[in-house]
Parts: C-alpha cells; sequence; structure tokens
C-alpha cells in the first residue's frame, strides 16, 4: 500500500501534462468525438436516460492530464454533444427534464474538476517543499561537515600550541603535564574528524579502535611497537559515548606504552566482547607489568582520567596483571550507555 501511494504520488506530480494548446484542444474534441461514438453503441443496451455516461470519465481524465482549462473545455464540448444527440427530444431542445439532466451535469463536472485542480495543486506544493527539504538538508549536512572540520582543526591546533608552549617550560612536570594536555587534544580532535555524522549515525567501534591504537602508538614515536584488534561481531558506538570510550582506551595504551614497553618492542592486543548486558574493551601489554607496589591509588593521572570517564558512562575500569605477563586494562560498560548498541 505504501509503495502504491508513493507510485499515485509520483505521477500525480507530473501532471498535468504540458502540450502546446491546439494539440489539447484536438486530443480533446478526438476524446469527445470516441466517447459519442462509445455512446452510440451502447445506446441499445442501456435504458432510457444517461446521455453522459460515456463523456464524464473523458473529463475526468482530461482535467487530470491537461489541467482545469481543457477539462472545462471538455466537460462544455462533451454537455453539447450529449445535449443535441441523447436527450430527447433530439436537438438543442430545453424543456423540464433536459434542463435537470444538464444542471445534474454540470454540478458533477464542476465538483470533478474542482477536486482534480486542488489535488493536483497540493502535489505540485509537496514535490516544491520536499524539494526544498532536500536542500536544507544537503546544506545542513555540508555546515555540519564543515563545523565539524573547524572544530577538529581548533582543537588541533590548540594542541599544537600546548607543544610549542612547553619548550618555554624548564619545570619536567609541567612540560610533561603540556605534552599529555597536548596529546589528549589532538586526540579529540581526531576522533571528532572520524566519528561525528550529520545524520547522528555511528561507527564500528573495533574498526575505530583499530585506527585510534594505531595513531597512539605513531604518536609516541616507538617504532617496535605493533597493535591488533579483536572483536565480536560488530559494534555501532554512537559520538557522544566514542570521545570518553576513546579517550579512555588511549589512556590505556599510552601506560603500556610509556610503562610497559621502555626500552623493548611488543605488541598491544585490544579486545572486544559484547553480550546482552555489557560491552567490554580490553587492552592487553606483553611489557614489563605492573610495579609490585601498584595500586589504583598510585595511578597516573592517565589512569585516574580513564576511570573518570569510563564511570561517566555508567561503566568501570580497572588495570590488572596479565595472565601471561604484561597489563591488561579492562573497560567494561553497560550494553547500552549513551547509545553502544550491538548489532545481529
Amino acid at each position: 500500500m505504501r509503495v502504491a501511494g508513493q507510485t499515485l504520488a509520483r505521477l500525480a506530480a507530473r501532471v498535468p501534462v504540458t502540450l502546446a494548446w491546439p494539440l489539447a484542444v484536438a486530443t480533446s474534441l478526438i476524446g469527445v468525438a470516441l466517447s459519442a461514438a462509445l455512446r452510440v453503441l451502447l445506446d441499445p443496451y442501456l435504458p432510457p436516460g444517461f446521455p453522459f455516461l460515456t463523456f464524464f470519465p473523458l473529463v475526468i481524465v482530461a482535467a487530470f492530464l491537461f489541467g482545469w482549462r481543457i477539462g472545462a473545455l471538455t466537460a462544455v464540448v462533451s454537455g453539447l454533444v450529449a445535449w443535441y444527440a441523447f436527450i430527447l427530444p433530439v436537438g438543442f431542445v430545453l424543456n423540464h427534464g433536459a434542463a435537470i439532466a444538464l444542471g445534474f451535469y454540470l454540478f458533477i463536472t464542476i465538483i470533478d474538476i474542482a477536486l482534480i485542480d486542488w489535488m493536483q495543486r497540493a502535489a505540485r506544493q509537496l514535490v516544491s517543499e520536499r524539494e526544498t527539504s532536500a536542500r536544507l538538508a544537503d546544506t545542513r549536512e555540508l555546515l555540519f561537515t564543515e563545523l565539524q572540520h573547524r572544530v577538529s582543526n581548533n582543537l588541533q591546533m590548540v594542541a599544537g600550541l600546548l607543544a610549542l608552549q612547553k619548550r618555554h617550560i624548564d619545570d619536567p612536570a609541567a612540560r610533561d603535564g603540556l605534552d599529555a594536555a597536548a596529546r589528549r587534544l589532538g586526540l579529540i580532535g581526531r576522533i571528532s574528524r572520524q566519528l561525528y555524522d550529520p545524520k547522528g549515525a555511528g561507527g564500528d567501534l573495533v574498526g575505530f579502535l583499530d585506527a585510534l591504537v594505531g595513531d597512539v602508538i605513531a604518536a609516541s614515536g616507538q617504532a617496535g611497537i605493533t597493535h591488533r584488534v579483536e572483536g565480536q561481531g560488530m559494534v555501532e558506538v554512537a559520538p557522544e559515548s566514542a570521545i570518553p570510550l576513546a579517550l579512555a582506551v588511549a589512556e590505556a595504551v599510552a601506560n603500556a606504552i610509556e610503562h610497559g614497553f621502555a626500552n623493548r618492542d611488543g605488541i598491544v592486543t585490544v579486545r572486544v566482547d559484547c553480550s546482552d548486558s555489557r560491552v567490554r574493551v580490553e587492552v592487553e601489554d606483553d611489557g614489563h607489568g605492573l610495579a609490585p607496589d601498584f595500586t589504583p591509588a598510585t595511578g597516573s593521572l592517565g589512569l585516574r582520567i580513564a576511570t573518570l570517564l569510563t564511570g561517566q558512562l555508567g561503566g568501570s575500569f580497572a588495570l590488572d596483571r596479565g595472565l601471561h605477563g604484561g597489563a591488561v586494562a579492562r573497560i567494561d560498560l553497560p550494553h547500552a550507555p549513551p547509545r553502544i548498541v550491538l548489532i545481529a
């Protein structure tokens, strides 16, 4: 039913057909002649009356195809032909019966032509509004994309300014703080550029994390570190959830690079596991492992930030020793923190 309605709407939007006036008039007169001939053929099979039987459909079709003017012309010519040939007595005799029949015919054809014209005007207006909506949607998408690029560029510019500023600071702790802030701002800019969609759609979490971890490792400057991302099924992540989650994963990867791979090569493995109740992201390295006296309270600022960010999504962050050495960071999220959903 819906497809049929859309098809009728498209057909209605294409009428009335634009024809040269002489051609439209000629088509109308040919139709009247054919309708009159059909009425003559049906006359032996019809009871007395029905002078306009074959002319009503012609008037409707003419008004629908060629507009109300040709429809009105067809109605007038058809009425005259029917009055002359099919209303007794034959000829243009205006008696009581003929007056009633002509009045009925006039009333019906006016209503038909008016309704068809109103429908066509509404269809043209609908088409115009749809075209306007499409143009506005294209403009919105363009502006949205441009806005996101500008926001990303501005964030990365601020990150660059912070990186320049640290050159003028002698305090190592302050330099490290500015360096970490610049890295996080640059990361947010890259995430924003990748994820935000004007339609509000999210992206595949596994593919997104693969690119993210690669960016973090590349930014570290350590060439001997590789990574892989393992995922079960496909997870869609919404932009409002992606930035906190991505920052938490990035902090876990950065912590592994800084503490687990000091003066050595290694591999970072990211696993994405989904169930009906939760989404778990594990970041495991094969590095030096955690210090014997490590506790969450003594963790770095980055790990505390990761804990805070996952908490905002209703989840948890934990850093433990790996089963075969190294360390593993676990991020557990409810199945639908703001729009993280499992796709079947």
